[in-house]
């Protein structure tokens, strides 16, 4: 968080929404809009996506997750995918080794193959190879990381959504297909473990989610959207009630999955991409279900005023039951110097 704060977001007050939001100005945002030209509506949105476990698994869906996660961090703010563009910054060992090598080559057809089915190019990017240390007893070596920058034009900045939480009783609804994909989770991290199945990309479904999100919100029926990436939809759940001040009550049993997932922490936890967790006013519930009827999505629970995050498992027995306040301190006080 200090990191963030030591740079300036308000060069000539343009700022729409900044890094970090909420009514503490201390909730992690999905991405950052300006108003460049001040006086006009137009915006500029800059998202970002990477996850180095991924690349431990299989550098090609490492790659295409990251482009779906900075592209969905733009749709959650309010934007759409109308004009997008992208950027790579490849962070490699020595590619004069054949197994580097092979997995930078598979990380950029991932690229290649996910701008296309977005319709989202490549303008840019940079590369840094070859970070390997050589010692006496090993090689040192980073593991294959890509970061994924985007860019988008926002036609009416007035559109802007924020992830916190707005009022209690609000309805509280998760877009997107779950599957039992752990593999380089942080979920399994904390645990030890790396897995293998990988969260993979769906770029004909999540093209169709974002695209519907996106016209939701040009609607104004969106009131908070936090897209699920690191920590799955439990985190993304926290972040939002600790971001707002207000509790949330959470029932899995109303997440739409791809097949049947018997385990409460696979549904949490799993970092399928093209997901969603969004806030939508009562008053708004028939017309937002008429707008999403067409993708997964489920309607999961409501917002309350005891800060409180209860999440009920797939037995509708509670899994989660903690103080949104405790959980802002286990996510802040990490981040520490």
């Amino acid at each position: 968080e200090w990191v963030i704060r030591q740079y300036d977001h308000e060069v000539q007050g343009g700022s729409v929404l900044k890094p970090l939001q909420g009514i503490h100005n201390d909730g992690p945002g999905d991405a950052c809009i300006v108003n460049p030209v001040l006086g006009s509506r137009k915006g500029i949105i800059v998202s970002n996506g990477m996850n180095p476990r991924y690349g431990d698994i299989d550098p090609y869906h490492m790659a295409a997750s990251a482009i779906d996660e900075a592209l969905r961090q733009i749709i959650a703010v309010g934007g759409s995918l109308d004009q997008v563009a992208l950027l790579d910054n490849f962070c490699w060992g020595n590619t004069n080794k054949p197994d580097r090598l092979g997995s930078l080559v598979r990380a950029a057809q991932a690229c290649h193959d996910i701008a296309i089915a977005y319709g989202t190019p490549f303008i840019s990017g940079k590369d840094s190879l070859n970070n390997e240390f050589v010692t006496d007893k090993e090689t040192i070596v980073i593991p294959p990381t890509l970061l994924i920058s985007a860019v988008s034009v926002m036609e009416d900045v007035r559109n802007a959504v924020s992830m916190d939480i707005k009022e209690p009783g609000n309805l509280v609804y998760i877009v997107g297909l779950t599957r039992a994909e752990l593999g380089g989770s942080h979920y399994y991290h904390i645990h030890g473990y790396k897995g293998n199945n990988i969260p993979k990309v769906d770029p004909v479904l999540g093209k169709k989610i974002m695209d519907t999100l996106a016209q939701t919100t040009k609607l104004r029926v969106i009131r908070s959207c936090h897209d699920c990436s690191e920590g799955g939809l439990a985190v993304a759940a926290a972040e939002m009630a600790f971001a707002g001040g207000y509790g949330i009550i959470l029932n899995l049993s109303a997440v739409v999955t791809e097949g049947s997932i018997q385990r409460n922490d696979t549904i949490l936890f799993s970092e399928s991409n093209s997901r969603f967790v969004v806030e939508i006013r009562p008053e708004h519930q028939k017309q937002f279900e008429e707008l999403v009827k067409d993708i997964p999505c489920g309607l999961l629970g409501e917002v309350t005023t005891e800060p409180l995050l209860k999440i009920y498992g797939l037995n509708k027995k509670p899994v989660i039951n903690e103080n949104i306040y405790d959980l802002k301190e286990a996510w802040q006080a990490t981040l520490r110097w």
